[in-house]
């Protein structure tokens, strides 16, 4: 009996890396071994394929009286879930000399039931674009995740019900094409049609001015106002302002959403919306663990991170957000090793400036300081761009039947007006929103007229502003001139950039 050699890969959000899969078979007494710093579940495995292969109608393993060692490589990388147990099925027939094969080059990932079905895993997507990376013809996997791993072209993608299936699908012999290669999947442009729209929101014009900017430049906001007053159902109205991803970023968002178990087969190019509660622990938010995973900061990648009540987030929480709000990742840094994530997402904050009842102050600012002296450090509201009071809504305005007819659809005209206007003046510079240019992106793309800079300078005296907010302003009042469909910044898109920062 020679050594039978199968392939597969580990899915991970920070880098996959293809695995080979081989099984040799010597005589003596019953041993199933699997080696490769295999997890639990691979572990397992060895009772999972022997009855699934049993049940297809092939010799089972343990009835041999042979010693079987499943070997998966590289072997200091470790290998999680049980993706691996169509691959080790595979491989054990090919050494038992039960099957055989053609030379072509696949992949194969799945779980099988103890009868030989085939169920779905998670991570199909990345598997798929590795699998196309490296140069394989076919991926063969589960039914259920046929058009999750479709979405990558240039490959073979085979979903199957079951072992058998795998089994007619690979020999040579085969006389019939039990399963057929799935279509190149399509991902839909449509906009997300929440429960709740601008015109929904009676009054607090100056929060939805504010967030319309927001979601035009993918800047960083927070709201403040007393309880009730409207922010949470702005956060949601804010949802259905985001147009809808490039197939490039909806492919990322759909490979993390697989990784994290949360794709439930859908696939779509509408940005996620992540609203942890604020008991949420650190790890749950930013990720870690000690085989790192992605916490909401990642789920939330290309869209928005909506944390209500932001100062009852754990410190430490909050202050973990510097990194990615700075540089749109996170780094988690174990003893095993590091692990970088992507979380390039929009921080949309609310809170309630009293801790208790409101004492009747306007002043949101100072009652802020007041009662979260320490909460929220001085970093992090350095890296807002919009401050947004939700101030009480009086009695008339909240007696009109509705609001302003359309509001959703001619602010969404606008924000896709103003991000084709950025992708031209940012073109080959690998972004695409103003929020993400650089202080180099702003000197080589951005004049500043006479006025606008004798405004910046008065107001950088007069406000403290550090270098990182000097730029923000910028940034912002940039996004301010796209909306109007201006070329230069004006005065009047500087002013009301400036009144969006965070008082002091």
């Amino acid at each position: 009996m020679s050594v039978a050699t199968t392939y597969t890969a580990q899915g991970i959000i920070s880098g996959s890396v293809p695995i080979t899969v081989e099984a040799d078979i010597n005589r003596g007494l019953h041993a199933f071994t699997v080696v490769g710093l295999a997890g639990k579940a691979i572990d397992e495995a060895k009772d999972r394929v022997s009855a699934a292969i049993k049940n297809s109608g092939y010799p089972a393993p343990k009835s041999q009286n042979h010693k079987i060692t499943i070997s998966l490589s590289p072997a200091d990388v470790k290998k999680e879930g049980p993706l691996f147990d169509l691959p080790i099925a595979v491989a054990y027939l090919l050494a038992a000399a039960e099957i055989t094969t053609d030379k072509k080059k696949r992949m194969f990932i799945g779980e099988l039931s103890l009868n030989g079905e085939l169920r779905p895993v998670r991570g199909a997507l990345l598997i798929a674009q590795i699998a196309q990376a490296n140069g394989y013809t076919e991926i063969i996997l589960p039914e259920a995740n046929a058009c999750e791993a479709a979405l990558v072209e240039n490959i073979a993608v085979y979903g199957a019900k079951t072992l058998k299936e795998v089994i007619e699908h690979i020999s040579p012999e085969k006389d019939t094409q039990n399963i057929v290669a799935a279509p190149v999947s399509v991902i839909s442009d449509t906009w997300h049609e929440g429960a709740i729209q601008l015109e929904d929101i009676k009054g607090q014009e100056q929060a939805k001015r504010g967030l319309l900017i927001a979601a035009a430049g993918r800047h960083n906001v927070i709201m403040v106002g007393p309880p009730g007053t409207g922010k949470t159902m702005l956060a949601r109205a804010f949802q259905n302002l985001l147009p809808p991803l490039s197939r490039a970023d909806a492919l990322a968002v759909t490979a993390i959403r697989s990784i994290a178990g949360e794709l439930g087969g859908v696939v779509s190019s509408q940005p996620p919306f992540r609203a942890p509660h604020h008991t949420a622990s650190h790890t749950a938010l930013v990720g870690g663990g000690s085989n790192p995973r992605p916490g909401e900061v990642t789920l939330a990648h290309k869209g928005v991170l909506f944390a209500d009540e932001f100062p009852e987030f754990e410190r430490r929480s909050i202050d973990a957000l510097r990194q990615p709000l700075e540089d749109r990742i996170v780094t988690i840094s174990r003893v095993q090793g590091t692990a970088v994530f992507p979380a390039d997402f929009i921080l949309v904050a609310a809170m309630n400036p009293y801790r208790g009842t409101e004492d009747g102050s306007t002043n949101y600012a100072a009652s802020m300081m007041e009662t979260y002296k320490g909460k929220i450090s001085g970093p992090i509201l350095d890296r807002i761009d919009l401050w947004l009071p939700v101030p009480h809504v009086d009695y008339e305005t909240l007696t009109k039947t509705s609001g302003e007819a359309g509001e959703t659809a001619r602010a969404r005209a606008n924000i896709v007006n103003a991000r084709q206007r950025m992708g031209e003046r940012l073109d080959g510079r690998d972004i695409t929103t103003n929020a993400e240019m650089s202080a180099r992106d702003i000197e080589d793309t951005i004049e500043l007229t006479d006025d606008v800079k004798e405004i910046l300078k008065a107001a950088s005296q007069k406000l403290n502003l550090s270098p990182r907010s000097y730029h923000r302003v910028i940034k912002v009042a940039r996004t301010i001139a796209d909306l109007d469909d201006q070329e230069t910044i004006a005065a009047a898109h500087l002013y009301e950039a400036l009144q969006y920062r965070i008082p002091v």
